[in-house]
């Protein structure tokens, strides 16, 4: 699926992604060690790369017996162009930062994430992020194909038809998994509570990403929230109305699996349960002493009607809805249920550089209310529900969600 990262604008989507840093050692000494092989002098020092650094001794020793002793290993083999070479240097230099967020394109690469975005694709219908030296599923969308095969939050992605993803990043990874629709595509995955790997096949299909669903149980108001879109708000509101005109005084907001969204989305959504002057997420860049506190916009519905309030979350719910969770519990407006949520905190822009590729730039980090830092910790629960190991269901055959049944049941002790 066409993962759409946030960036200044607000945007804020999931993905999670970076070689290692042995690629990123790679690629900075390919630019070097192949130059004079390839008959190119762009790079025969560094003064051509306009850098205040110069080529470390060890790394002319290593230059100089490749030049004197290498072999291509097969007839096939074909030296680097003088291109190859300055972006390896680049992605080799980008890369040295470790960061998972931060990540340069070529201006190929840039092209196909931009007709990927724009176009119609075929996908699986999951958010796909990096964590803890990873490529994972964040959270697969509700009714997608990948929710139907089986595939589940937090598994480790280890190939694609039979491609390993070592060493790739969140979107390489993507672009692997994409393809015309109706087209089929193998995922290798290790299950987070697995002892070994499984091989699941996913038919492509064109991903429409739901945004919200409803319902009642216990008398108690669920609101299913599956992504912060443009519009999301507008509709958010609307069930609003109707929990409002239901007469109910209890409400969960359900952000399992929610992988993110707008940023601005995240804010509004706040804003329905907070009075004007309260924080809803700080911005942080080391960069310059000034805070960039976002605030409320003072929409408060509930004002003047106490209701009682949970927020469920679980290693799915990222980026906005982490946000969300955070700000209604540091500011006491509600009670948050589930698991820890998966952690992503931080702030992309994308600049469009002057030969056409792009740089994804870590610029900044989101802080709760209460300065909990999303990227390193995540949103903790303040009551535990996991999911049952064992999948329970009732007397219709359908799925007993007992992490909403403990949410229902806390929210009913809440005053």
């Amino acid at each position: 699926m066409n993962i759409k990262e946030v960036f200044r604008k607000k945007w804020n989507k999931n993905l999670k992604h970076l070689p290692l840093i042995l690629i990123a050692i790679f690629f900075f000494v390919f630019g070097y060690l192949f130059s004079n092989l390839s008959n190119s002098k762009v790079f025969s020092s560094a003064s051509a790369f306009n850098s205040p650094f110069e080529m470390p001794k060890i790394l002319q020793e290593v230059k100089s017996v490749l030049e004197t002793n290498f072999i291509p290993w097969k007839t096939s083999y074909s030296f680097p162009s003088s291109e190859d070479l300055e972006y390896g240097i680049v992605k080799g230099y980008v890369e040295s930062y470790k960061d998972p967020y931060t990540e340069f394109f070529t201006p190929s690469e840039s092209k196909q994430f931009e007709e990927n975005i724009k176009g119609s694709f075929g996908g699986i219908g999951a958010l796909i992020g990096y964590k803890d030296k990873n490529v994972v599923i964040v959270s697969p969308l509700k009714d997608s194909p990948a929710e139907k095969a089986g595939i589940k939050s937090g598994d480790i992605i280890i190939s694609v038809n039979s491609s390993s993803t070592e060493g790739m990043s969140a979107d390489q990874v993507i672009s692997l998994i994409r393809g015309e629709i109706g087209t089929e595509v193998i995922l290798e995955v290790f299950h987070k509570d697995g002892i070994k790997t499984e091989k699941i096949k996913i038919v492509r299909q064109e991903i429409k990403v739901p945004i919200l669903e409803t319902e009642t149980k216990d008398n108690v108001f669920i609101i299913h929230f599956y992504s912060f879109t443009e519009d999301s708000a507008t509709r958010f509101e609307k069930v609003l109305q109707e929990f409002i005109k239901s007469g109910k005084t209890s409400l969960i907001l359900d952000l399992r699996g929610n992988g993110g969204g707008y940023l601005d989305s995240a804010i509004d959504i706040s804003s329905f349960f907070l009075a004007q002057d309260k924080v809803v997420v700080t911005e942080k860049s080391s960069k310059t002493s000034l805070d960039n506190k976002s605030y409320s916009r003072g929409y408060n519905y509930f004002a003047e009607k106490k209701i009682k309030l949970v927020v469920m979350i679980d290693g799915g719910s990222a980026s906005a809805s982490e946000i969300v969770a955070g700000a209604l519990k540091d500011n006491g407006i509600a009670k948050v249920v589930g698991e820890k949520s998966f952690g992503k905190g931080s702030v992309q822009q994308l600049i469009k550089l002057s030969d056409g590729s792009d740089l994804k730039v870590t610029v900044a980090k989101w802080f709760t209310p209460l300065g909990v830092n999303i990227s390193e910790s995540g949103i903790t629960p303040d009551f535990v529900a996991t999911t049952s190991a064992k999948v329970l269901y009732d007397k219709n055959g359908k799925v007993i969600d007992t992490q909403l049944l403990k949410a229902i049941s806390i929210i009913k002790t809440l005053k």
